[in-house]
Parts: structure tokens; sequence; C-alpha cells
């Protein structure tokens, strides 16, 4: 694994919105998830045990639905003849041989599980000598095909990349029995004899020799896809975007490329719920026994008024129990910095939204799509919060950014050096100001207005400066091509993450077919 992963809102503005009335609950794409939210945090416990049960400052963050991996053994049986050619390049020619094989493979992969940062299952090894065996391995219901390409008609591992799952293949050069396709992958397989790469299917990314560290981060972007695809999404209000391209593009590319389904939740019926909260005792004393947790934190320091925490956690027992009851992952409020929002909560969401990623779910500012997917992806795909956030001008090979719902937990385990105060634009309520740690590495996804780019970057952190601007703030120093970042980037929000998973979200983007990406920092992370 790489040595970085390892720990060492916008100004206010008019908004354009999907009402509840203006959006079918159900016209989504139900068959690719549905109940998504529940399934993928099966990990943690229930919603009713959390709200007893605050969690600790070392608390483990939620994984999602395992990653089922179908190992596929591909060779081309030989015989002996006299005074001819009779084999091909490669060790395995025979059922005993692809026994061997077989049997390595197995224990290999035990290994790999057993040291993967997320969970993944693989299912007992196919082994495949022909176009039926093939055929057969296509039907096969699993999420994606980890194909040991040993020998066999160049056809058959076209027909195994055709098929719904996606394909990583893996060649032995020196790990093993050396393979057949450590010759004839580029040639015979992605170029089919010719000088162009013609495979539509497949490239270089989907191939691996030898290194199973380079076989893992592809079946963590994997893994990532899987459960980011069919999220279930609350909208407390409206659907909003801080675009017109935004508004009216965000939710098709999300429900059409991603699956998501989106539930519209009415004021009426959140302040309902929060006053069912207030009036129950047992409730109350629930939240004021996860609030003093919280408070007492040695990592939290208070500089606003106690009750605006008070209504965070209160708000927060909300969006426990609608996540839970919706079967839901992603839960946002609309025109959270407007008037109606602060009024009903008593406090701006902030605090509230920085608890929930806290939790493993994920809350952005507003309910704009355009950054609310990204967001999603690289939660699953780093296996932690991730701060959405306004970015700034790039110049001198710095990229500042920084918002006020920021997460506590950037490294998905202990909270960061937090100061709990007022959100900046209202000077009311509570916000998050987190204390970043310098040199840690991060990833930033800058997405466009239009949903068809993602900008991203590798950096380090190099200052938590305290502007007069949105509370939680960080300059990154950019790992790359900043003159070349600043000339061509679009959008507005960005989303960062502790880590550097740029290659996973590049080829997890890759396999979506609907999103251009550019790596500024392609160099310094190849």
């Amino acid at each position: 694994m790489r040595d970085e992963r390892v720990e060492s809102s916008g100004g206010a503005g008019e908004y354009a919105s999907i009402s509840a009335e203006g959006i079918s609950r159900r016209a989504f794409f139900g068959g690719l998830g549905a109940g998504v939210g529940a399934a993928a945090l099966a990990g943690r416990v229930e919603a009713g045990e959390v709200r007893k049960s605050p969690r600790s400052e070392s608390a483990s963050f939620p994984m999602g639905r395992p990653l089922r991996v179908l190992p596929v053994l591909v060779y081309g049986s030989a015989t002996k003849q006299e005074r001819t050619s009779w084999r091909s390049y490669g060790a395995i020619h025979s059922q005993p041989d692809a026994a061997d094989e077989s049997r390595r493979i197995d224990a290999e992969l035990k290994e790999a599980a057993a040291t993967a940062e997320f969970p993944i299952d693989f299912q007992p090894v196919a082994v495949v000598s022909n176009e039926a065996g093939v055929a057969q391995v296509t039907e096969t219901d699993v999420d994606a095909f980890l194909v040991y390409a040993a020998g066999g008609d160049p056809k058959w591992f076209s027909a195994l990349a055709a098929s719904e799952a996606p394909n990583v293949m893996f060649i032995r050069h020196r790990s093993g029995p050396f393979y057949l396709y450590h010759e004839i992958a580029h040639w015979r397989y992605l170029r089919q004899s010719g000088d162009t790469m013609v495979e539509p299917n497949a490239d270089l990314d989907d191939i691996v020799v030898d290194d199973y560290a380079e076989v893992m981060w592809r079946l963590r972007a994997l893994y990532g896809l899987k459960n980011a695809r069919g999220t279930k999404m609350l909208a407390v209000g409206s659907l909003t975007a801080y675009s017109a391209p935004g508004q009216e593009l965000g939710p098709k590319h999300a429900q059409e490329v991603w699956g998501y389904q989106i539930d519209i939740i009415s004021y009426e019926d959140f302040k309902q719920r929060l006053g069912r909260i207030r009036s129950d005792a047992s409730s109350m004393d629930d939240v004021e026994r996860e609030l003093r947790a919280f408070l007492g934190r040695r990592t939290v320091t208070l500089k606003t008024e106690r009750r605006f925490v008070e209504n965070s956690f209160v708000a927060l027992r909300v969006c426990r129990e609608l996540l839970h009851e919706k079967g839901a992952f992603n839960i946002a409020f609309d025109r959270c910095m407007g008037r109606d929002i602060i009024e009903m909560l008593d406090t701006p969401p902030c605090l509230l939204e920085a608890l929930i990623n806290d939790e493993g779910y994920t809350s952005y500012c507003h309910t704009d799509l355009t950054h609310t997917v990204p967001g999603v992806l690289l939660r699953w795909i780093a296996g932690r919060p991730t701060f959405v956030c306004n970015t700034h001008l790039p110049h001198d090979g710095v990229f500042t950014v920084a918002h006020c719902a920021a997460p506590t937990r950037m490294n998905g385990k202990h909270p960061e050096p937090t100061t709990v105060m007022t959100h900046y634009e209202s000077d009311y309520g509570a916000a998050t100001k987190i204390e970043y740690r310098k040199g840690q590495v991060v990833t930033v996804i800058v997405p466009n207005l239009h949903c068809t780019r993602w900008d991203g970057f590798k950096g380090t952190i190099i200052d938590s400066p305290f502007l007069p601007a949105c509370r939680s703030q960080m300059d990154i120093r950019v790992q790359g091509d900043c003159v070349k970042l600043a000339q061509q980037v679009e959008g507005f929000h960005a989303q960062v993450v502790y880590g550097d998973y740029l290659r996973e979200v590049g080829y997890a983007l890759k396999k979506t077919k609907a999103l251009e990406w550019r790596n500024y920092s392609q160099e310094v992370s190849a």
C-alpha cells in the first residue's frame, strides 16, 4: 500500500430547487440498490443502539457491502505431438498444472483478503479451458472477475471483458509459473493482432503483472463503486444546486449514472420529529449523554452557546431515525444557510452534518448532487469521511479550501482538534473549526457543474489558517501542475479526503463510462 495513506460553504446566494411535488420519489433506478444505506452500513450497530452508545474517540468506521470477486484461471490444454509445434508459451497446459495453480491462487487470495482495508469476498477459483467454460463463468453473479491469464484463446478473454462484471487480468512473469499472456496480452488481446488498441472493454489499466498490491487498489476502486451506486439520498426541503447546470443536470446524472434514489423530506415532517424528541424525556436524556461525551473529548473546545450543540444532537437523532427508517445513506438540507433551516434547527446544520459524516453516513452542505456524488464515492473508496468545501484561486502551488461543516474524524478513527464555534456567514449556531494535520497527504476532487468531468490532484496540508471565511480551512500544497490546474479547473465545490486515492477514483470513473477524469498529479501518483 502507498505510504501516503499511513496517518502521520459558499457565500450566501440564490438557489434553484426541485420541491417534493416536482420530483417522483420512486421513478429512479430502483434495481440498482434499494435500501443500500441500510445494507451498506451492515457492520454498524442499529440506529437505536447508536443513540444510546455514543461513539468513542477511537470508534471504527463502518464498512460497506463486501466486493464479491470470482478468480478465474484460464488456460489452454496441450497434447504432445511429434515433429510439429504443439504448445504455446507458458507453464500451465494440463489439468494437474491447473490444479496446482488453483491452489496457489487460493492461498494468495486468502492472504490478500486478510490484509485488505475493505471487505472483500473471494469465491472459489473457477478453472476454465474452453469456450463453454468461459460462457458459464460470464453468467456468474459476482461484482468482479479476477482473471488469471495463463493461456487460452484471446476471444475467451474478450468474452469475459464484455460481461457485466468488471475484469482485472493478472499475469505471472516471475511470481509463479510463467503465463502465456505475459507475451500476448498486449498484442493478441488488446490490439487483436494489429497495431492499435481495439479491445472495447479493457485497456492496460485492467492488467496487472505479478503485484497483488496493484490488484488490490483496483478492487478497492470497484468496492467503492459498488457501494456508491444505488445510494439513497434524503433531501430535506428540496433538491437545490448552486448553479443552473447543476440544478438541471445533477439529479439526472445521479439517477442515470449512479442509480441514486432520492426522497424529499418536508420541513413539516422534520419539525414534527424534532418536536417528538424534545417532548420525550428519555430521548432528551440520551441527547444529554451524547452531548456531554462530545464536549468532554480532550480534542473539543467550545466557543459558542451550549444550546446550539444540544440542538445539533437533537437533529442528529432525527437524521439517524430517517436514515434507518428510509434505508438511506445520505441526508442533506436544501438551503442550509437560509432562515428556514436555521430557524427550524435553531442552528445552521454545520455541526450536525459533521457528526453525520463522523458516523459513517454522508451529509454535505446543500442538496447539490454535483458535489454529493464524488463525496459518496470517495467515502467508500477511502473508508473515511470526506470534507465538502469551497475552492479558492490556485496560486503559487497552493490550493485553499474552506467550509463550516467539517467532519472531525478525517482519518476515520480519531477526532482532530476541534473548536465548536458559530457558523461564519450567520455568526450563529454551532459549526466546526478543525485543526488539520500539517504534512497530511490528501486527495482533492473538484467536479464540474455540468456533471461531465472531475478534476483531481494529490496535495499536502501545509496550514489550517483562520481567515475571515468558513471556519474549517486548509492550505494545500499541490503535488502536480498548479498552473495548469488554475487554467483548466471547472466547478466550485471540492471534496477532500485524507490519503492518496487518485488511482482508485480514476479507475472507478472509467468504469462508469460517463465522466472525464483529469489527474493533475499524474506523474507523482504513478
